[in-house]
């Protein structure tokens, strides 16, 4: 062996003796060589489920045209009853908001031998609102209404709490008593008096539900039973990232 490759090993060796061993168990981590007392790093989480206060509605209509014009104006018309509709229904203008507009050429392309170009049929246009309201109550009556007024293209619901934060008070809480707890076990478990706290970081998760697959919906007679929906529970979790310094 080269007196150059043994100075390199005997470097390496060293340089592992000097770094702090790290011990691992079930997502909590503890340095167990510090000048000061050795870290023990873990995350709490707490769920918090709760009615929801807010749902938001899809509904969009799409037109097809012989022009891009006549496809534009057509589908203008028809959202201006689907937007009244909402409104009728006590959504207000600042809680209604466009989500999307788009507009494509429309092609045949059955029956076409090799060779031939697709077919041009029109353009259509495709628009779509979200409507945010505190009425969970009123979703299937709202939903019966913007179909009712043409709507085409329905989606959601999505229920929500408008203050989320507001569900974590009492969370927090009882993330930290966890956290006491569980420091105070490691603390006892590696043979030391107890834990001291470093830092605490916090990350909440929740809100709406995601996104519903968008389905059709036909019109239906106004005399029938408004369409169900039940709101169920809305789940807001809230994840509390602690350091501990254990104590002799």
């Amino acid at each position: 062996m080269t007196k150059p490759m043994f100075t390199a090993m005997a470097a390496g060796i060293a340089l592992m003796a000097a770094m702090p061993a790290i011990a691992q168990q079930g997502g909590s981590t503890v340095t167990t060589a510090t000048t000061a007392g050795p870290i023990l790093s873990f995350s709490v989480s707490q769920e918090v489920r709760s009615r929801p206060d807010q749902a938001t509605v899809g509904a969009g209509v799409t037109t097809t045209a012989p022009t891009a014009v006549e496809a534009m104006r057509a589908n203008a018309a028809a959202m201006d009853k689907l937007i009244a509709a909402a409104k009728a229904r006590g959504i207000k203008a600042e809680d209604i908001q466009t989500s999307g507009i788009n507009l494509s050429p429309q092609y045949d392309y059955s029956n076409r031998s090799d060779g031939q170009p697709p077919r041009f049929l029109g353009y259509q246009v495709s628009n779509s609102v979200r409507a945010t309201t505190p009425k969970i109550d009123d979703i299937g009556p709202l939903l019966d209404a913007l179909v009712a007024a043409g709507g085409t293209n329905v989606d959601g619901p999505w229920f929500g709490m408008k203050d989320p934060d507001a569900q974590l008070v009492g969370a927090r809480g009882a993330a930290i008593k966890e956290a006491e707890a569980k420091a105070a076990d490691y603390a006892r478990l590696a043979g030391f008096r107890g834990a001291e706290l470093v830092a605490i970081g916090e990350g909440s998760f929740g809100g709406p539900q995601p996104p519903m697959p968008m389905v059709r919906m036909q019109a239906m007679d106004a005399a029938a039973k408004a369409t169900p929906v039940e709101p169920g529970q809305v789940a807001n979790t809230l994840t509390l990232s602690f350091q501990y310094r254990l104590v002799r």
